[in-house]
């Protein structure tokens, strides 16, 4: 029996399903999991010595790659120095003030533990801004496990077939109306019905849950023009894209500014983290200064901080995303090239270190379009990549990641392996 199964048959009976988040599983691509026991760069290890090049990027969190010297040697440090304190930091305002002065709309910003903690926090302080209680979020998209969030979510509620979960009250869900994704028109009868009663729009500005779905022209103007006209705020989900996407995230690359961003992710550098931010009015509603209360006990955590630091000043350097979008259009392509001759329908996206592919012929526009894709087919094509050492997200609504540490003779190496697997298809 090897190692993997052994440990993953023992976290059954101690764990539901035997993970700690759902699509861990598989069972969306079948088989069970590799059980990782190291990583390093593009490549990460599993129990049973068995290596991988990853483009699972720990979701995307570890844009230099895994275990980058720099990150590594900086929490290393912070480590020596004691591991947690419930008292400021001055890494926590270095943080801060990095996260401020790099994206768009942030003139101040709240430390929190994880995206769920961000997004949940950033609803609660835009419904007491606004003085009303209803949420447009997009059919698709996921911003947490936070009640009111789980209603036509993305990401594993929507792999397992559970976009409204189990345990949310209905009163809650009656709060969140939903939209297709990158559609206004959608939008603008929501808020033609209901738009003095919504306090937000909340929306990942480049969807990475149902697959890497890219805003149309227009679409995340047209949301901040619709907020602007009805007195709603709008929140750009930037966990995911927040420095993926660009230096500053997708405001900083599509040129539309949020009332409210949430991060996680790369802030953290591989570690746990979350970040809320807004306009100065706005987050001078929170506790201590406003009435609006939110806490954490490991809020602004050294280890985190430290790993987020190390993490952002490599991604400033010159050329950084550049370099990093290059080699995930260059692993799109040459994946295209390779359905193509294999005679499986196919499309890809890319932006920044960020990509999607689709066994359609057309790249989607939005859940309805995401969901017309073949699953099973999929799973044979995960399973086929995993056998040959290529790791992709075991889920075919998810979006892929490239890090620093993928060059192009990592990508060479990841095409090779990818033939045989698409012949098998």
């Amino acid at each position: 029996m090897s190692q993997s199964k052994a440990l993953f048959d023992r976290a059954l009976g101690l764990i539901p399903g035997g993970v700690n988040s759902p699509v861990r599983a598989f069972g969306a691509v079948g088989g069970q999991p590799p059980f990782i026991a190291e990583a390093s760069g593009a490549r990460v290890r599993d129990a049973d010595g068995r290596d991988y090049i990853d483009y699972v990027c720990s979701w995307g969190a570890v844009i230099l790659g895994h275990a980058a010297p720099a990150v590594v040697h900086a929490v290393q440090q912070a480590a020596a120095r004691g591991l947690s304190f419930g008292a400021p930091t001055a890494a926590e305002v270095e943080l801060a003030d990095t996260l401020c002065r790099l994206v768009p709309g942030l003139e101040r910003v709240r430390l929190v533990n994880s995206g769920t903690e961000a997004t949940m926090s950033a609803i609660r302080l835009a419904r007491a801004a606004t003085g009303r209680d209803l949420l447009v979020k997009f059919a698709g998209c996921y911003h947490g496990h936070a009640d009111s969030l789980l209603v036509n979510a993305g990401s594993g509620a929507l792999t397992f077939g559970v976009p409204s979960s189990p345990g949310v009250p209905a009163a809650l869900a009656a709060l969140t109306l939903t939209a297709p994704y990158n559609d206004l028109d959608a939008v603008e009868a929501l808020f033609r019905a209901r738009g003095g009663d919504i306090a937000a729009i909340i929306v990942e500005p480049v969807a990475g849950n149902m697959g890497c779905v890219l805003p149309q022209p227009g679409f995340l103007e047209g949301l901040r023009r619709v907020c602007d006209a009805h007195g709603a705020l709008l929140i750009f989900d930037e966990v995911m894209t927040g420095f993926r996407v660009a230096l500053g995230g997708a405001q900083a690359r599509y040129g539309v500014t949020a009332d409210l961003t949430t991060l996680g992710k790369v802030i953290g550098g591989g570690l746990p983290v979350g970040a809320y931010g807004g306009r100065a009015d706005l987050m001078n509603q929170m506790a201590p200064v406003g009435p609006v209360y939110q806490a954490g006990t490991l809020s602004g955590n050294p280890l985190a901080t430290a790993a987020g630091l190390a993490t952002l000043a490599l991604v400033q350097q010159p050329g950084f995303y550049e370099r990093l979008e290059a080699s995930a259009g260059t692993l799109m392509a040459g994946l295209q090239g390779i359905a193509d001759a294999a005679g499986v329908p196919f499309s890809t996206v890319h932006v920044g270190g960020m990509f999607g592919f689709f066994l359609r012929d057309t790249p989607p526009r939005d859940l309805t379009e995401a969901q017309q894709v073949d699953v099973a087919r999929f799973g044979r094509l995960f399973r086929a990549l995993l056998e040959a050492g290529v790791s992709m997200a075991p889920s075919a609504f998810e979006a892929g990641f490239v890090s620093a540490a993928h060059d192009q003779g990592i990508i060479d190496q990841t095409l090779e392996r990818a033939r045989g697997a698409f012949a098998g298809l």
